[in-house]
C-alpha cells in the first residue's frame, strides 16, 4: 500500500467514526489490469520505508487490550443475550399461548421445536455467508431478521402462522449465534481468549434472566390484554413484543458502529481495511498516548488474495456455487479435522436434545408441580385437566415464572466459575466433567419427589450445564482456521438444533404418558457427551489459523 494512502487514512481519523474503516477490498473493482500491477509496484516499493510486517497475532498483541474490547464485550454480549431471550420466550408463553392457540401437548412439543428448525437451517446458510461476505454484515441483516418475524408472530391468530412466523425468527437466531462468537473471538488476544468468550457466553444467562423476568413480570397481569381489531391481545402477545427488542436494538448497533473482523479482511485481501481496524483498536485501547500504531503492513497467506473462477455458462455458475456451499463441510471430515469433528457432532447432539429439550419444558414442569410432587407424578393428571379453554389457563400463578426466573439466575455461579477457570484448565477439562455432571443432575430431577427438590435439582442442572456451553463456544472457535470457523460452527449448530427439534418433539409425545423416558434419556446423553469430550484436543491458548 502507499504511504500517500496511510498519511490520507491517519489524518481522517479524527473525522470518521471510531469503529468505522475504509472499503479498499481489491475485488471492488471489475479491472484486472494497469491498475492493480501499479498498486503492487506501488506497494513493493514502499515495503522497506514502511517497517515490517506483522501477522494477525502480532498485530493483535499490538493492539493492546482494554476499552475496545470491553465495549465490543458488551455490544457482541447483548447480541448474544437476545439471541437467548427469542429462543426462551416460546419455553415462558406455554402456560398461558396453549389456550389461545388451542394446543395439545404434541402442538407445543412443535412450537418448540420450530425454532431450532429455522436455527438448523439458518446456522450453516448465515455461516457460510459470514465466511465469504464478512462477519459484521450478516449479523446485522441475522438479527433483524430474528427480530422483525419474533414481533410479528405477537399478532398471529392461529397456530400454523405462529408457528411459520416463529420458525423464520429462528432461522435469524441460528444466523447469528455462531456468527457472534467467531466475530468476538477474532479481536482478542491469545492469553485472553479463552476468559473474553467465556465472559460473552455469560451473556447468554443474562438473556435468560430476562427472558424469565419478563414473563414474570408480564404474562400474570392480564390487565395488560386489550382488543386490537379482532384479535385480543392477551399479555403473552405483549411479552412477545417485548422480546424482540433485544435483537432489533443489537442490529441497529452493528450497522452503525462496529467494524468487520480484522482477521476476516486479512483472509480476503483487503490488508488496508484490516490495518485501519487495528489502528481503531489501538486509539481506543491507548487513550492519551501520542505514540503512534506501529503496525502498517501485516502478513497474509498465498490463500488470502482471492482468485475467482469464472464460468462460461449459467449452468457451470450453478454448479461452481453448489460445490462451494458444500466445500466447507468436505473439509470438515477431511485429514486431520476428521476426528474433532465427529467428536464435536456427538457432542453437539447430545448436549442439545438434553439442554433444550429439558430445559424449554421447565416452566410447564413447574406448572405441573404447583400442587407438589415431582414433574413424572403429575404427568397423567395434568394432562387430563388440559382443555382448550382459557379458564384453564387464566390466572396463572406467579410461581411458575418465579421458579423458571430462579432456575435461570442458577446459571450465575457457573459462569463465574467459567471465567475464572478457562484459561487455567482449559476448555476440554471443564466441558468434560460438566457435561458428567450434568447427566448425574438430570436423573436425580427424575428420581426426586417433592417440588423443593425438583427445583434445588433444575438449579444444580442450570449450574452445570452453562458451563459446557461456554467451554464449547471457546473450543469451537479455537479447533478450526479462519476460513472454516463460522462454517463449522453453524454446521455443527445446525446439528445440534436436529437434537433441539428431537428433543422437544420426544418430550411433547411422551411428557403426559411416560414421563420418565425423556428425563432418563437426556441423561444417558449427557453422559456420552462428556465421554467423547475426553478424545478432544487441548486448545488452551491455541493460536488462530
Amino acid at each position: 500500500m502507499s504511504s500517500r494512502i496511510l498519511e490520507e487514512g491517519l489524518s481522517d481519523s479524527g473525522r470518521r467514526p471510531l469503529l468505522d474503516y475504509p472499503d479498499t477490498s481489491l475485488s471492488d473493482s471489475d479491472t484486472e489490469g494497469d491498475a492493480v500491477f501499479e498498486r503492487k509496484k506501488r506497494r513493493h516499493f514502499n515495503e522497506a520505508a514502511q517497517g515490517p510486517k506483522f501477522s494477525y497475532e502480532e498485530a493483535v498483541e499490538e493492539a493492546g487490550f482494554g476499552l475496545f474490547h470491553g465495549l465490543l464485550l458488551v455490544v457482541c454480549g447483548w447480541a448474544n443475550a437476545s439471541d437467548a431471550v427469542e429462543i426462551l420466550c416460546v419455553s415462558f408463553l406455554l402456560p398461558t399461548a396453549r389456550c389461545d392457540l388451542q394446543l395439545s401437548s404434541s402442538d407445543m412439543g412443535l412450537l418448540t421445536a420450530s425454532i431450532f428448525l429455522g436455527m438448523m437451517i439458518g446456522g450453516y446458510v448465515w455461516g457460510y455467508l459470514a465466511d465469504q461476505k464478512g462477519r459484521q454484515r450478516v449479523l446485522v441483516i441475522s438479527l433483524t431478521v430474528n427480530g422483525v418475524f419474533g414481533a410479528l408472530a405477537s399478532l398471529a391468530p392461529r397456530f400454523w402462522l405462529f408457528l411459520l412466523l416463529r420458525f423464520i425468527s429462528g432461522m435469524g437466531v441460528g444466523g447469528s449465534i455462531p456468527v457472534i462468537f467467531s466475530y468476538f473471538s477474532e479481536f482478542q488476544p491469545r492469553t485472553k481468549r479463552g476468559a473474553m468468550i467465556s465472559g460473552l457466553a455469560t451473556f447468554w444467562m443474562a438473556g435468560n434472566i430476562l427472558a424469565a423476568g419478563l414473563a414474570w413480570l408480564v404474562i400474570p397481569n392480564t390487565f395488560l390484554s386489550f382488543q386490537l381489531g379482532t384479535l385480543e391481545f392477551q399479555s403473552w402477545r405483549l411479552f412477545v413484543v417485548l422480546c424482540s427488542i433485544p435483537s432489533l436494538s443489537s442490529a441497529l448497533i452493528f450497522g452503525l458502529v462496529m467494524p468487520e473482523s480484522p482477521k476476516f479482511l486479512m483472509e480476503a485481501g483487503r490488508v488496508e481495511a484490516a490495518v485501519c481496524v487495528f489502528r481503531k483498536m489501538y486509539n481506543f485501547n491507548h487513550r492519551g498516548n501520542t505514540k503512534p500504531f506501529p503496525v502498517t503492513e501485516l502478513k497474509i497467506s498465498p490463500t488470502s488474495e482471492k482468485g475467482k473462477i469464472v464460468a462460461n455458462t449459467k449452468i457451470q455458475r450453478i454448479s461452481h456455487r453448489i460445490r462451494k456451499v458444500l466445500e466447507p463441510i468436505q473439509k470438515l471430515f477431511s485429514d486431520h479435522l476428521t476426528s474433532r469433528s465427529v467428536l464435536l457432532l456427538i457432542i453437539f447432539f447430545c448436549i442439545s436434545f438434553g439442554y433444550y429439550g429439558l430445559w424449554m419444558w421447565f416452566p410447564e414442569l413447574f406448572k405441573r408441580i404447583e400442587d407438589g410432587g415431582s414433574p413424572c407424578a403429575n404427568a397423567s393428571q395434568s394432562s387430563s385437566s388440559l382443555q382448550p379453554a382459557n379458564a384453564t389457563c387464566y390466572h396463572v400463578k406467579t410461581e411458575v415464572y418465579m421458579e423458571g426466573f430462579i432456575t435461570a439466575a442458577a446459571n450465575l455461579p457457573g459462569n463465574i466459575f467459567t471465567i475464572f477457570m478457562m484459561d487455567v484448565v482449559g476448555g476440554k477439562v471443564l466441558l468434560t466433567f460438566s457435561l458428567l455432571l450434568s447427566g448425574v443432575s438430570v436423573f436425580f430431577i427424575w428420581a426426586v419427589q417433592t417440588k423443593t427438590q425438583t427445583l434445588i435439582m433444575s438449579c444444580v442442572f442450570s449450574a452445570v450445564s452453562v458451563i459446557a456451553w461456554n467451554a464449547l463456544d471457546v473450543i469451537g472457535t479455537e479447533l478450526y482456521p479462519t476460513q472454516l470457523r463460522s462454517s463449522a460452527l453453524g454446521f455443527f449448530t445446525g446439528v445440534g438444533r436436529v437434537a433441539s427439534i428431537l428433543g422437544n418433539v420426544v418430550f411433547g409425545q411422551l411428557v403426559d404418558t411416560n414421563c420418565a423416558v425423556p428425563i432418563l434419556l437426556v441423561a444417558a446423553l449427557l453422559f456420552i457427551g462428556g465421554v467423547a469430550a475426553i478424545k478432544l484436543p487441548r486448545t488452551k491458548h491455541a493460536e488462530l489459523t
